[in-house]
């Protein structure tokens, strides 16, 4: 029996009231409501009160004694009615213009009314349970004989120099805070085993520490600790940005609703004084912001998500960390709204949408908003010019772009090819390797401000001389100044290529100097004129050119992203042929992620504003709640094109270009939660249509609402002669692609589900505010930060350690554990085989079938799967996706079958080609008694040395987040 478990039912020391923050839930544009009331739970969050709360535990206590039927439930009805308005009119009256309530006072207010009813049963019933709960508590939170002598034996060493005993009472509120609502997670066996690893003379930052590292390594025993692991750390980041910003010297979770509207005023002051923040942050409402601050978020937090945010993205001076999370989001949200005219509300409902953890903006978004070069954008596309001048320009350009931690694409296409003819001097060209090679020591050289490793990625069509050479550049053999190891490179292959490879035919190569045209070309003008070109190297018109058979020239392609990752495989006609920008440019590449697809010129630099809907979030009740999805994308298309007003451009390319089509690039991320949310696995017809579902909801709503937007700013200014203008779509534009192509060279999904044509009613009437609207990056930071998986990738592995530049943090699939529970299944037997398996259900004998499909990790999901996902997202994209692509025992067969597969369904490109490698799982465990000890896992054997072509937290991958 479990009555009121809504309300939770121990009763530790009630704390005094607390001044009142503003309503969660309250529209995003509202003020807090006066007369409001609060609650204030256990671990000192305070959250909104509601009567439905107070209904559903008297429901709980009554159907806990009187059961269900059909003859207790209408009596049920009527009386909790009463009871539940009778404990709401107490409050009230009590408090008429709003304040704030413990959780125990409502819990006696209700059993008071239980009694006055004469529900003498019931009111004992609850009684007792919430006296048993208490015991519990108390139970879970008692130290063990040999904890006490050895709390009592220790002396701590402060900062000063002077030594005090360990404070063993506030050690137990921080862990009881920490564990606070967490199911099966112990705050004594936290506080015991941090104990065994402190001794006498410890320094005080390490207590803190110890209980940090004791919490992480009980990660792989049950999940929920990872969420104690975070709020233990959350200690530390309060005593170093409270005491550095002269707010308190120590403060628990409760303590931080009185102390969060303080620290962002002192935030704000001192971020200004030390020149890390704009001057003009000061000119919001900071009483109204601070007020509306939500501590209780700060709890949402997994361990690798809060510690990824400290280490690289929180502001600091002299190395000390001194914002806080909420104040982090705030700071990202005024930034994003400094140019509204309503800017204090709409930097509050922009705050409410990122610390909901709903949709997050990119990491340059949340590194740079707000400071005083607020860089925002993410992606960055350029075409190199075939001059020295141009080519040394370009690599400047790169330098500037990656110094403020921008991502960068550069299409390489224009320059001419190796013994070439360069009439200034009468000599012959080296290509475009040696270039390539200063490329990549620049992106070394401007590492994004010291963040991240600078990123850049190479593109070069199929036809180009130097392709050959260009394809191993990745190697690891060979002359080593003609190789490339620190950037990244991409093939972007036209349609005829491709059909060439199908019908087995020859392909030319050519020196762009000599075909200037090709490179401006696609669908059937490429086709046409390539094939005159072909004509005239066959004549001896062209003299520098070179014919080979099309499939010996794709199975060297398929060889080095074999070998080495690289170069990627895009695809040039579907890229331009369904741009709706195609009127007024070229598309020469993508990014440095292969999301973006964009027109670059020598007087524009494309560039691409990110951010990420978090897909699992807006999953209610086993169905996308699409009235929540309208709202998030709503507000999140406001910010992305608010990105492009306050950004700083470091080159005045990008800036016209930004400005004159405003792209914005809006995606997803937590695919694979949604679907475990929904029951679903990944590799099953049902993913496949929630795929297509849910991103024709998210393109529907997120055309909305540029649409709207366009309505209240104006189109941007090259809309005019666009496919938007022309009420062409991008499921539409697929028209085109199968008309260039051919019918024979396409298998594309047509189905839709949603009403269309009163959204081209819209747009024709409002026009368009972004020439771009959509793009599904790889989200590998962003993610870990809300805590879901990645972009649309599976699940790696359900038991690992993932390693990135923040350390080394245990995975373990907290879905996985939920369903083993709930079965009975989940012990230490178990971490111990799914160690053993490195992270694989699929050989351990007593999980049932039904799970070993649904946890099926991304090498144990047939690549058809991820391909005929992303076919169908493609469809509702005006942009392109990140696609990874995981091969198991990878072959020439399969990564053929693969490549041709993703281009005959209609992808515009892929991203990298994992593979398994041979290393395996590195486990972390309390049972050897040494903290974070780590041993390694049975290696995977490969048939074949396929190396892993990126890491999972590969750091180029995040300029993309």
């Amino acid at each position: 029996m479990q009555p009121g478990t809504d309300l939770p039912a121990t009763a530790p020391t009630r704390s005094n009231p607390i001044p009142t923050t503003s309503n969660p839930g309250a529209s995003p544009l509202a003020a807090t409501a006066p007369g409001q009331l609060r609650v204030i739970k256990r671990n000192g969050t305070v959250v909104a009160f509601e009567d439905s709360k107070v209904s559903v535990a008297i429901t709980k206590a009554f159907l806990a004694v009187e059961g269900g039927t059909a003859a207790a439930s209408s009596r049920i009805h009527e009386t909790v009615a009463k009871l539940t308005e009778q404990v709401v009119a107490t409050f009230k009256r009590r408090m008429p213009s709003g304040g704030t309530i413990h959780i125990e006072d409502i819990q006696d207010q209700v059993e008071l009314a239980l009694m006055r009813a004469g529900e003498h049963k019931i009111a004992r019933d609850y009684v007792i349970y919430r006296e048993a709960r208490a015991q519990e508590r108390a139970a879970k939170a008692a130290l063990s004989p040999e904890s006490q002598q050895a709390a009592e034996r220790i002396n701590v060493v402060q900062a000063d120099g002077s030594r005090s005993p360990l404070d063993i009472e506030r050690v137990r509120t921080i862990v009881a805070e920490a564990c606070e609502g967490l199911a099966d997670v112990s705050e004594a066996a936290i506080i015991d085993e941090a104990l065994r690893n402190l001794y006498d003379g410890v320094a005080a930052e390490e207590v803190s520490t110890a209980l940090v590292i004791t919490a992480r390594t009980l990660i792989e025993q049950e999940p929920n600790y990872s969420y104690a692991a975070a709020r233990l750390l959350l200690d530390n980041l309060r005593a170093e940005g409270l005491s550095f910003m002269g707010v308190a010297e120590l403060a628990t979770q409760q303590d931080m609703t009185i102390h969060y509207p303080a620290a962002l005023k002192a935030f704000i002051k001192r971020g200004i004084e030390l020149e890390l923040l704009a001057p003009d942050l000061q000119d919001f409402d900071l009483e109204e912001l601070g007020s509306a601050l939500l501590p209780e978020r700060d709890l949402q937090f997994s361990y690798l998500g809060l510690q990824t945010l400290y280490d690289r993205y929180f502001i600091h001076s002299d190395n000390t960390r001194f914002e806080l999370p909420q104040i982090f989001f705030m700071r990202v949200a005024m930034g994003l709204a400094a140019r509204e005219e309503a800017k204090n509300a709409r930097a509050i409902e922009f705050y409410r949408l990122l610390s909901s953890f709903d949709y997050m903006s990119s990491t340059p978004t949340l590194f740079n908003a707000g400071t005083l070069r607020p860089q925002l954008s993410s992606c960055y596309l350029t075409t190199v010019p075939d001059d020295l001048f141009g080519i040394y320009g370009a690599i400047q350009d790169n330098a500037m772009l990656s110094k403020f931690a921008g991502g960068l694409g550069n299409d390489w296409t224009p320059v001419r090819a190796l013994g070439a003819y360069i009439k200034g001097t009468n000599g012959k060209s080296q290509g475009i390797v040696p270039f390539l090679k200063v490329v990549n020591d620049t992106a070394v050289a401007v590492n994004q401000g010291g963040k991240r490793k600078g990123a850049v990625c190479a593109y070069l069509e199929t036809w180009h001389m130097d392709i050959e050479e260009f394809l191993e550049l990745r190697k690891n053999t060979g002359d080593d100044r003609r190789r490339t190891h620190d950037m990244n490179t991409a093939n972007w292959i036209p349609d005829l290529f491709m059909k060439r490879v199908f019908d087995d035919g020859d392909w030319t190569l050519f020196s762009p100097n000599d075909v200037p045209d090709l490179h401006d070309l696609y669908g059937k003008a490429f086709e046409e004129r390539y094939q005159q070109y072909e004509a005239m190297a066959a004549s001896g018109e062209l003299k520098l050119h070179k014919t080979l058979k099309a499939q010996s020239l794709w199975r060297k392609m398929l060889g080095m992203i074999f070998e080495t990752g690289h170069p990627w495989m895009t695809f040039k006609d579907p890229c331009n042929l369904r741009s709706p920008q195609q009127h007024c440019g070229v598309v020469h590449s993508s990014n440095l992620c292969t999301e973006i697809t964009l027109n670059t010129s020598a007087d524009e630099i494309a560039v691409c504003n990110l951010g990420s809907v978090n897909l699992p979030q807006h999953i209610e009740n086993g169905v996308l709640n699409l009235d929540k999805l309208r709202s998030t994308i709503r507000t999140a298309i406001r910010m992305l094109d608010n990105v492009i007003d306050i950004n700083y451009y470091s080159v005045p390319q990008a800036e016209q270009s930004n400005f004159r089509h405003r792209p914005i690039g809006m995606g997803v991320m937590g695919f694979q939660d949604a679907l475990y949310k929904l029951d679903v696995a990944y590799g099953s017809d049902q993913a496949v249509s929630f795929a297509d579902q849910s991103m024709e909801a998210i393109s529907y709503y997120a055309i909305e609402a540029s649409s709207e937007l366009a309505e209240e700013r104006g189109s941007y200014s090259s809309y005019e002669g666009s496919l938007w203008s022309q009420g062409i779509f991008p499921h539409d534009s697929l028209d085109l692609l199968i008309q260039h192509r051919g019918e024979d060279y396409i298998q594309v999904n047509r189905d839709q589900s949603m009403d269309w044509a009163p959204l081209k009613a819209k747009v024709a009437a409002n026009g368009m505010r972004n020439s771009n609207v959509m793009a599904i990056a790889p989200t590998a930071t962003i993610a870990n930060i809300t805590g879901v998986s990645q972009s649309i990738e599976p699940t790696y592995q359900n038991l690992y350690v993932k390693s990135n530049l923040s350390g080394e943090f245990t995975v373990v699939n907290p879905y996985l554990v939920k369903d083993l529970k709930a079965r009975g299944l989940w012990d230490k037997v178990m971490v111990n085989d799914l160690k053993y398996y490195d992270g694989s259900v699929q050989a351990i004998d007593r999980i049932p079938d039904d799970l070993k499909a649904k946890y099926a990790t991304a090498f144990e999901v047939e690549p058809r799967w991820l391909v005929d996902s992303a076919s169908r997202r493609q469809k509702w994209i005006d942009q392109a996706q990140s696609l990874n692509l995981y091969i198991n025992n990878a072959s020439g067969k399969k990564l053929d079958v693969t490549y041709r597969m993703a281009w005959f369904n209609g992808l515009k490109t892929t991203y990298y080609l994992r593979s398994l490698a041979a290393t395996g799982t590195e486990k972390s465990t309390v049972e050897s008694g040494k903290l974070n000890a780590v041993s390694s896992g049975s290696a995977t054997p490969q048939p074949a040395p396929v190396p892993q072509a990126c890491s999972l937290d590969d750091p180029d991958c995040e300029a993309c987040q």
